[in-house]
């Protein structure tokens, strides 16, 4: 007679930890190519992202005028099995200037998978919330000022008339907004780019 070995059987708390195993393991190294860019030429794919939203999205020129500074994550890549994280680099324009460079990192839980590479544009509307993010050299998504998301299921129009939160989001890529993104729990840090 032989012995059959089995397996143990495969549950939630288990593949829990597995992926956790896997994001813990491959951390370090999935950070090495949102930070390979240089300076230059991450400026240049985010003043070419956020020129390619204002040409397509008329909210986003609406709330371009007012504000007081954006900052543009040209891609954001985001993958998950349950277990789900987003990075990406990105560069805080004042005045069409670039002034410092910022990591948006985040992770989620839920019934996902797959992946996608997608960008990022906050409009800082006023001083204080700008002021927030310098003095803070980067905070936590729903800490600090006020962000709403412009997304495309949004169907409130951001209209000069309207526009009293602190940060407007946008997620984009290159054929317009998309719908289902949020940074709620992201967090943005300030680094230093070479």
């Amino acid at each position: 007679m032989t012995n059959v070995i089995c397996p143990p059987p495969i549950t939630r708390r288990a593949v829990a930890a597995g992926t956790l195993a896997v994001i813990a393991a491959a951390g370090p190294l999935a950070a090495v190519p949102a930070h390979a860019a240089s300076a230059e030429q991450l400026v240049a794919n985010a003043r070419r992202a956020l020129d390619q939203l204002l040409a397509s999205e008329p909210r986003a020129r609406r709330v371009a005028r007012r504000a007081v500074a954006v900052l543009v994550f040209p891609s954001v890549l985001k993958a998950g099995f349950v277990f789900g994280g987003e990075t990406g680099n990105g560069v805080l324009f004042e005045h069409g200037r670039p002034v410092a460079f910022y990591n948006l990192t985040g992770g989620s839980w839920g019934l996902q998978i797959g992946g996608q590479d997608f960008s990022y544009a906050l409009f800082f509307m006023n001083r204080g919330a700008l002021d927030y993010l310098n003095r803070s050299a980067g905070f936590q998504v729903g800490t600090g000022p006020s962000i709403v998301v412009i997304n495309k299921g949004a169907a409130a129009q951001a209209d000069t008339t309207t526009l009293t939160q602190d940060v407007y989001a946008f997620p984009f890529n290159q054929k317009g907004l998309m719908a289902g993104l949020d940074i709620e729990g992201a967090k943005i840090t300030r680094i230093h780019k070479h």
